[in-house]
């Protein structure tokens, strides 16, 4: 990681892990930085492109969303990927979406109401995208692990 050193890790690890946490507990934290060190840092590393926003963490079952599903996408043909990639993003149960090797061409994530609403999205919306020519879903029983490279212990050389 060009550009970052061990504080800019420790800063970005602690805001991973709660990125509600105050710059001036974060500066306490650290114990040899200020709060405003710690803003001036952040600035720094929006612009290299290492942080872009941020997200709230949703509980989307607690929305009523209580299927999470996995679909494998089968493209008619890899070089149909943007176009395809640019019809999914106007599907609002789509959350994830990444171009892949192996199997499918795209692995995207969706979030439905019920099982209806599932069959739903895919009949109606997925499947009927130009350039698709199956999916394969695999509906997720328990999200297990959800959390940030740990960056601090990644083995890179500061």
């Amino acid at each position: 990681m060009n550009g970052i050193d061990k504080t800019d890790k420790l800063i970005l690890s602690m805001l991973m892990n709660d990125a509600e946490q105050p710059y001036t507990d974060i500066a306490k934290k650290i114990g040899y930085v200020s709060g405003g060190t710690v803003h001036v840092r952040m600035k720094k590393l929006r612009e290299m492109g290492i942080v872009q926003g941020a997200n709230l963490v949703v509980n989307h079952g607690r929305l009523g969303y209580d299927i999470c599903a996995f679909l494998g996408i089968y493209l008619d043909k890899s070089s149909l990927y943007d176009d395809v990639a640019e019809d999914l993003k106007k599907i609002p149960e789509v959350v994830e979406a990444y171009y892949t090797t192996g199997l499918y061409s795209i692995f995207a994530k969706i979030y439905c109401r019920d099982t209806d609403h599932l069959r739903d999205v895919l009949h109606d919306k997925i499947q009927k995208i130009a350039g698709i020519q199956r999916t394969e879903t695999f509906i997720s029983l328990q999200e297990s692990i959800n959390r940030p490279v740990d960056i601090l212990t990644d083995g890179v050389a500061d």
